[in-house]
């Protein structure tokens, strides 16, 4: 995601408490062509890393918001006002931060 120009990329650890996800990585970026990019991005490279592809995609990048699941890891790709607008990360705030890059 860093290599595709994310913004504000963060790493929450759910555990113990979350049965949907053990982690949740979020990401914001600039448009529907970025969010497009790093999606594609996202796929590629857990695929080539782990063999696995997403069980599921919801959302489009026209949207401003994307959710690509792969189980134990939920990635979630937001433009600035719809990751402003679905706050996750004060819905879960007493998730444990494993990576924050600004």
């Amino acid at each position: 995601m860093e290599d595709k120009k994310a913004e504000d990329i963060i790493l929450l650890d759910l555990r113990p408490d979350a049965i949907i996800a053990d982690y949740f990585v979020i990401c914001t970026g600039n448009s529907d062509r970025q969010l497009r990019a790093l999606s594609e991005a996202v796929r590629e490279q857990v695929k080539e890393r782990f063999t696995k592809l997403p069980f599921s995609v919801e959302g489009t990048p026209e949207s401003g918001w994307m959710l690509m699941d792969y189980g134990d890891v939920v990635v979630h790709l937001f433009q600035e006002e719809k990751r402003a607008y679905y706050d996750l990360e004060g819905m879960w705030r007493n998730a444990h931060v494993l990576l924050q890059i600004q």
